[in-house]
């Protein structure tokens, strides 16, 4: 350990260094652990625990501590169907390069995907972008479910929990990150699939103002419309958001159905177990709500009046999103010809002999995330400046488990996330050609973060005006609307 020397009244003191590992947060020291070239601080709490009579309440300050607070692991998972999961869940994990020091770094906040239903954010382990983009990550857990999207007439804030504690996820950004050798004036916002939708709609949150400066959203179009069985065969029409009467009706039915009703429904629910709550956790999967303080509009017609931040943005999905929805499908029950007409019946009606046509049986429907995702990147493009990108490695590590034959996973939904986290902590086995495009990505992304324009030296030139096709093969502009056939679905709904 080096020694400082310092002059103190005319004498001459040995002063010892400050600990790296241990920073200051406005609620208290924190001591992370040292992986390789970076260091890692998990399982901080950046709100009170959320229980008892401040479940469904907006999250409120932790309580100070003095002592240097353990923070190289993390805190549990938000209440799922995952063992270790607990309400009391509201941490972030920060993750920066070893030399980060009082630098000035590029930040990025990252929102997990899972259907608003499952996952943490300590599942996506940040070592390699924040080491070879020389950047910050922040990756924070939110309330999930029941928990996080719940709404019951006269409850303020009715859907939007989750919403809230990503809200204070960046605000404990700006206090904070400076500390970590971040820069508060230049966060990213970014997350997947709900982590996605979830962006899309802080982009037309009010309360968001300033809190960032640029925004990623993968696999999660604001746009995103399914009609029934457009997501899943056999599931009702449905999209990322809800209306404050929908989320209160919906709560006021799950109340009923545990006995909660009158004038003390909102305590006969809060005294019940997380556990019995769960069983309505799928319920309440696609219920972030507007028509609230914060969030006025849909943020589908936020985005098509313009009514979102300006602020650049990276905007994308994978060539065959809709393949791990359609293999779980497959995998419960095979999709014989007879159930594939069935399928089209009922999720377009008279239009289902024109899309039978157009994809026949084991075509299976990609556009459905596809489309919307390049509506909405030309909507935003009037107003802000868009970098579009479809990721399409075909032979990805399958990190969705779905392995069924007779569905080739192709370049699904999340694969693409393991070319810039090491999922649940562990890299996937990348080949040579794979790590190749993984360093392409963190570069274009960190890139993005610090400048808004995700081009460097060495990597092939990525244009506004296109679609840039991610693969290990080439990486080069690509006809995406064509290809996905956009202009057959967009003349099926006029």
């Amino acid at each position: 350990m080096h020694l400082v020397l310092a002059i103190v009244t005319g004498l001459l003191t040995i002063v010892a260094p400050a600990d790296p590992l241990v920073v200051p947060t406005d609620a208290g020291p924190v001591r992370g652990r040292e992986a390789g070239p970076t260091r890692t601080f998990s399982g901080i709490r950046f709100a009170a625990p959320p229980v008892g009579e401040d479940r469904w309440k907006p999250p409120r300050p932790p309580e100070p501590w003095k002592d240097v607070a353990d923070a190289t692991k993390p805190g549990p998972a938000c209440t799922q169907y995952l063992p270790g999961s607990a309400e009391d869940c509201l941490f972030l994990n920060v993750t920066v390069p070893r030399d980060a020091g009082s630098r000035r770094l590029p930040v990025l906040v990252w929102l997990h995907g899972g259907g608003y239903t499952m996952d943490a954010g300590s599942l996506y382990g940040a070592q390699r972008l924040a080491a070879q983009g020389d950047v910050v990550v922040v990756a924070t857990n939110y309330r999930l479910g029941v928990f996080g999207y719940f709404g019951l007439p006269g409850l303020a804030g009715s859907g939007d929990f989750g919403l809230m504690d990503q809200l204070s996820a960046l605000r404990w950004t700006q206090r904070n990150i400076s500390a970590f050798g971040g820069d508060p004036r230049n966060v990213t916002l970014a997350g997947q699939s709900a982590g996605g939708m979830s962006t899309c709609a802080l982009l037309t949150s009010p309360a968001a103002t300033g809190l960032f400066h640029k925004a990623a959203i993968m696999s999660g179009s604001c746009l995103l419309n399914w009609p029934p069985g457009g997501l899943i065969p056999n599931q009702p029409a449905q999209t990322p958001y809800s209306p404050l009467a929908k989320t209160e009706a919906d709560g006021a039915a799950m109340a009923a159905s545990h006995g909660c009703e009158g004038p003390d429904a909102l305590g006969c629910l809060r005294r019940l177990p997380a556990a019995e709550l769960l069983k309505d956790h799928q319920s309440f999967a696609n219920h972030l709500t507007y028509h609230t303080p914060l969030l006025p509009t849909d943020p589908a017609k936020a985005v098509r009046r313009g009514a979102f931040h300006r602020v650049p943005l990276l905007s994308g999905g994978t060539h065959d999103e809709m393949r791990a929805f359609i293999a779980g499908v497959e995998k419960l029950k095979p999709i014989t010809e007879e159930r594939y007409q069935e399928f089209l019946r009922k999720t377009f009606g008279e239009h289902a002999d024109e899309v039978a046509a157009e994809y026949p049986a084991r075509d299976h429907l990609s556009p459905a995330l596809a489309c919307p995702t390049a509506e909405g990147n030309r909507l935003l493009s009037r107003r802000t400046s868009v970098h579009a990108y479809e990721f399409d490695d075909k032979n990805a590590p399958n990190v969705n488990g779905n392995d069924v034959p007779t569905v080739p996973h192709g370049a699904a939904h999340a694969l693409d996330l393991v070319y810039l986290f090491e999922l649940s902590g562990v890299e996937k086995s990348l080949d040579e050609a794979q790590k190749r495009l993984s360093g392409q990505m963190i570069a274009y992304w960190t890139n993005f973060m610090r400048t808004g324009d995700p081009n460097s030296p060495g990597s092939p030139r990525w244009d506004r005006d296109v679609v840039l096709s991610l693969a290990p093969d080439a990486i080069r502009p690509v006809a995406h609307a064509a290809d996905h056939r956009c202009g057959f679905w967009a003349g099926l709904r006029s």
